[in-house]
């Protein structure tokens, strides 16, 4: 599945992805010592909404376009960023997780961002410029795995590739299991698109049997039932996520599935462990 973000910048999975990641950030706050953010697949920080690409797809409509009339509450952080970025308050323009990421930073955190492909490196460069993060232009897992631990005591890896190569599954679990040898307490971010719902118990099989203590899934199913073939939804596996976060979660989830639940459909939206119990 190739899967181009400016094609698909400010849908339903960008919607839970950064919600959550806030949520993620904000409970690691909770204690006053530094953070480092690492975001290895970072994009081009910035989308225009209103361009050719987002235009053709016209997922933000279900997606971002709706989180920002909702009124709930939960949802404020989310919609103060997106504003954040947007001069009249309006939409227009869709943050990538690094701005998210960049708005919630204290004077004490660092950032830090890659981009392999060239264009979109100068293109993050260019949007994190008002911003003290630092960013790099590697290959992502080689980065993911140079990156940990980070010179703080705390931190956050975020892994949020296009699956564009058929190894993508096979480099995120073999790079996962490296770092967390090297890293064992470091709370890890993946995010994946939910297609086939066969071939995804197979991967969750995998990264079971890699006996990491703490291992939260979090899937947003879309639709009531499945569609073979189809992008049905989004998930992110979250590695060692604080306990501020996990109890917070549920309302979260549930406001999450209000908002972007496709007409017609309920949808799903839920948390797992995979392995452990928080």
């Amino acid at each position: 599945m190739n899967y181009r973000h400016s094609f698909h910048a400010g849908n339903s999975a960008d919607v839970v992805k950064h919600g959550l990641l806030i949520a993620l950030v904000h409970a690691l706050q909770q204690k006053p010592g530094a953070l480092t953010l690492i975001d290895t697949h970072a994009g081009c920080g910035l989308y225009d909404l209103e361009g050719e690409h987002a235009q053709r797809t016209g997922e933000a409509m279900h997606g971002v376009l709706r989180a920002v009339s909702d009124a709930n509450p939960l949802l404020d952080d989310y919609r103060t960023a997106v504003r954040a970025v947007n001069d009249d308050g309006g939409t227009r323009f869709y943050p990538g997780s690094p701005r998210f990421l960049a708005d919630v930073l204290r004077p004490q955190d660092a950032l830090i961002l890659n981009e392999k492909h060239p264009e979109d490196a100068d293109t993050l460069r260019g949007a994190m410029r008002d911003t003290p993060a630092a960013v790099h232009e590697r290959d992502a897992y080689e980065f993911w795995l140079a990156m940990v631990p980070p010179r703080t005591a705390r931190g956050m890896v975020v892994v949020d590739p296009p699956y564009e190569q058929t190894d993508e599954r096979a480099r995120i679990t073999a790079t996962l299991a490296a770092a967390s040898r090297k890293w064992g307490h470091g709370v890890t971010v993946i995010w994946y698109p939910l297609k086939d719902r066969a071939a995804h118990w197979r991967w969750k099989g995998q990264l079971r049997a890699l006996g990491i203590p703490k291992f939260l899934t979090v899937e947003h199913w879309l639709y009531d039932d499945d569609r073979p073939g189809s992008y049905n939804g989004a998930g992110l596996f979250i590695i060692n996520p604080p306990y501020a976060f996990t109890q917070a979660l549920p309302p979260l989830l549930e406001a999450l599935r209000v908002v972007l639940a496709p007409e017609g459909h309920r949808g799903e939206i839920g948390a797992d462990w995979l392995t452990g119990a928080g």
